[in-house]
Parts: C-alpha cells; structure tokens; sequence
C-alpha cells in the first residue's frame, strides 16, 4: 500500500470566501487572467452585490492540458462601483483581469484589467467569493497565459 498523492486527488470545484487580505491575496492568485465580456459584469444596487461571471484560468490544476472554468466572482455589501479605462458601450470587449487588492487599509478592491483598464468595489466590509460553476474546459489557446518580465 502507498501513501496518497496530491495528483491523485479528484478536481473539485473552487468555492472560496475572503473575508480579510490575506484571503484576498489567495483569490486574487486563482482569477489572475481570468478573461470575461463587459456585459458579464453586475451591480445590483438593492442587494448591494457587484458579480461576475468570468473565465478563469485554473492555475491550481497542473494537468499538461491547461483548462478553465466558468466560475462567479461577488463582492457583498457593496456601496458603489466605478470604471476606468473601459470601453462598456462595446458589448463585444473582453477584460483580462490582472489581480484585485484592496486600496490600502480600506474595504475599497481594486480589479486591475490588462490594458490599463480598472474597477474600483466600494465595500462596508470586505466580502468577496469565487464560485466555480461550470465543469473545466480545455482552454481554447491551448496554452496557459504568460506574463514576460
């Protein structure tokens, strides 16, 4: 009998919460390069929820295959949300998001977007999550996203 290994362990979908930095720094690491259109993204103001429905790469899956994944990306409690460097009238753009970090001790995440483009979450309390909601798929470059120094 052998001792279980980390690569034999099933792909379960990510489900996760921030609720501190330190957590976000995690969640931030797992939507690095997710891409999504500009028409998936939501503000319910009632609720107070920002949401959206991104592609994220699964850096967390080392298969020789890269994959992604559907998953929902929600920020509760929300008082205001605000765009730059987005074209949102063009319902064909697609954003990369680079990271989120918080804008220093403030609930206040910062969604950095390839091309200079940003998205500034206003928050009574830092409350993200990421959901996956779909099963994996083969990434459709076949490759996984590069960064050159």
């Amino acid at each position: 009998m052998s001792d279980a290994r980390f690569e034999d362990g099933a792909a379960w979908p990510l489900r996760l919460q921030a609720l501190e930095k330190a957590d976000l720094t995690v969640l931030s690491s797992l939507v690095q390069d997710a891409v999504f259109p500009v028409t998936e993204m939501k503000f319910d103001r009632v609720n107070r929820r920002f949401a959206i429905l991104i592609n994220r790469f699964r850096w967390e899956d080392k298969t020789p295959t890269p994959e992604r994944v559907q998953a929902v990306l929600s920020f509760e409690n929300v008082t205001r949300v605000q765009s730059n460097g987005i074209a949102r009238g063009d319902a064909d753009t697609v954003l990369s998001l680079l990271s989120i970090t918080l804008d220093g001790d403030s609930d206040r995440a910062i969604l950095t977007l390839a091309g200079e483009g940003a998205i500034a979450v206003e928050a009574t309390a830092l409350d993200v999550s990421l959901r996956d909601v779909t099963q994996p798929y083969r990434a459709v470059s076949g490759k996984a996203p590069h960064h050159p120094d």
